[in-house]
């Protein structure tokens, strides 16, 4: 699956299938402060991500 990453901006080939919390794991990344979406969707940690898969990975930001 092609993966583009933001902070820093890259772009990255992974093999899946693997779901999107193990993702963000092998890429060094909590889960809990990130979003995976796939094409224009946003997608569960549970979800299976595909070899012919286009995501896109952006921390979740909050302030107050």
């Amino acid at each position: 699956m092609q993966v583009q990453l933001s902070h820093p901006s890259r772009s990255i080939t992974i093999k899946g299938p693997k779901r999107a919390k193990d993702l963000l794991r092998e890429l060094n990344l909590v889960v809990e402060a990130h979003l995976v979406i796939r094409g224009d969707e946003l997608v569960t940690e549970d979800e299976l991500l595909f070899d012919q898969d286009q995501i896109e990975i952006r921390p979740v930001i909050s302030g107050g």
